[in-house]
């Protein structure tokens, strides 16, 4: 344990804040001196005024893994944009919605969080509530039918979070998961 608890909380939050300027820059579409420096301040002023705790990330970033989530993530964006399309321009059709439960076999914050959000920007589904304690996801699916039914649904989820495990998770998370790596 560290002698200096506030020196390593400092240490931790660096790449928080690298981060948070980042996405300012990118959110405003401008790479100036200006606009990283308040960037910086914002992120500094969010990470020192707000108490977030500390995610822990004891995986490791594997690369074959991370394309084939990047790439698989790409093609689900592509063809559920299509699909949607399809779903606004029928006439007279309805989509039968629902939204459902999905138990993940991680444990892990960062994993519940990555992979919500990644099933969140796949157009036709969205995380209504996730249960960080019990790791259970709730999403809502614009069209059941088109999903290929609600366990086919399930399945997709379950598959986004085997993505992001075997993408960040150590070998210890995997086999914890019931994962093989």
């Amino acid at each position: 344990m560290s002698l200096h608890p506030r020196r390593s909380r400092w240490r931790t939050q660096w790449a928080t804040v690298v981060w948070l300027t980042v996405v300012w820059v990118l959110l405003w579409g401008d790479l100036s001196v200006g606009n990283v420096l308040a960037g910086a301040a914002l992120a500094l002023l969010v990470t020192t005024g707000l108490r977030m705790a500390p995610i822990q990330f004891e995986g490791r970033v594997r690369p074959r893994g991370l394309a084939v989530l990047v790439g698989r993530f790409v093609l689900d964006v592509v063809r559920a944009s299509a699909e949607v399309s399809a779903i606004a321009l029928r006439p007279r059709y309805t989509p039968r919605g629902a939204v459902i439960g999905v138990q993940l076999r991680s444990h892990s914050d960062l994993y519940l969080t990555l992979t919500a959000e990644l099933c969140s920007l796949v157009p036709g589904s969205l995380v209504v509530e996730a249960h960080r304690l019990t790791g259970m996801l709730y999403l809502h699916v614009l069209d059941v039918h088109e999903s290929g039914g609600i366990e086919a649904a399930r399945r997709t989820v379950l598959e986004q979070e085997e993505r992001v495990l075997r993408a960040f998770a150590s070998d210890e998370e995997l086999r914890a998961a019931g994962v093989t790596a």
